[in-house]
């Protein structure tokens, strides 16, 4: 049987530590390209180059797969390797493992979930994996099992389209982890503001700030099975039309 072709990209750069670890990872189960930003692009959503051209190159990293590093974003990183990298749709793509949380309202924000996203626009098979540890050294390792098993079961068990998956591992030793909670996206949002310096040539300058503020306590929130010990992984879909509203909204415009 033909292994399964599987797409790997991430927002933190094509060298940073969890991409390589998921591209090691994905070689133990599928045939694995990688197409990733030359260059951070965390917090960049679902953004796309417009303006300015794009280069690539393949580069020689340890391992059997083709790896491939874009001067876009992690969105231009699909959109490209569909259109000029890959020789057949993939099976599956993976975004990650994002050095830091994507959990409730981070999704939004996200590059890498928005790469995932934009696979599922395409119709494809995909999940986002971040891990809740904003280091370089961070032990991806601790995940290897949970990360593979999930993959694994979306490969046998497609998910309807239109639907990726947002997978959230909290940092923790693999002993401490206390297993896997299906959730929904919590309720919470950062408290932000713009703390105001002045340069060395007396001019202002602004440097965002803030605080999470979860607000979501029920069992079922994505916020809640972190703190516990549990991986979360909650389904994400596309299509932000508020349908429930639809009806409302259809007598209130009448005209």
């Amino acid at each position: 049987m033909q292994r399964p072709l599987i797409l790997v990209t991430n927002d933190d750069g094509i060298t940073a530590p969890g991409i390589r670890n998921l591209v090691e990872f994905m070689n133990e189960i599928g045939e694995v390209v990688v197409v990733a930003p030359n260059s951070p692009q965390s917090g960049k959503g679902h953004a796309i180059t417009i303006n300015q051209t794009l280069t690539f190159e393949e580069i020689g990293l340890e391992g059997p797969q083709k790896d491939f590093s874009l001067s876009g974003t992690p969105v231009d990183c699909v959109k490209f390797a569909l259109d000029k990298i890959l020789p057949r749709k993939p099976d599956l793509v993976v975004s990650g493992i994002n050095h830091g949380a994507n959990s409730s309202i981070n999704v939004i924000y996200s590059g890498t979930m928005s790469a995932a996203v934009e696979a599922g626009v395409e119709g494809l098979q995909a999940i986002g994996f971040s891990l809740l540890d904003f280091s370089w050294d961070a032990d991806f390792l601790q995940a290897k099992d949970y990360i593979q098993s999930i993959v694994r079961k979306v490969l046998e068990n497609p998910l309807p389209k239109g639907v990726v998956l947002n997978v959230n591992i909290p940092k923790l030793a693999k002993d401490e982890i206390k297993g896997v909670k299906v959730c929904k996206q919590a309720n919470a949002k950062w408290e932000e503001n713009f703390d105001e310096r002045i340069n060395p040539h007396g001019k202002k300058y602004y440097w965002l700030t803030g605080y999470f503020n979860n607000m979501d306590k029920s069992e079922d929130a994505d916020e809640t099975a972190l703190a516990e010990g549990y991986i979360s992984i909650v389904p994400v879909k596309f299509d932000l039309t508020a349908h429930e509203y639809l009806k409302e909204l259809e007598t209130v415009m009448q005209f």
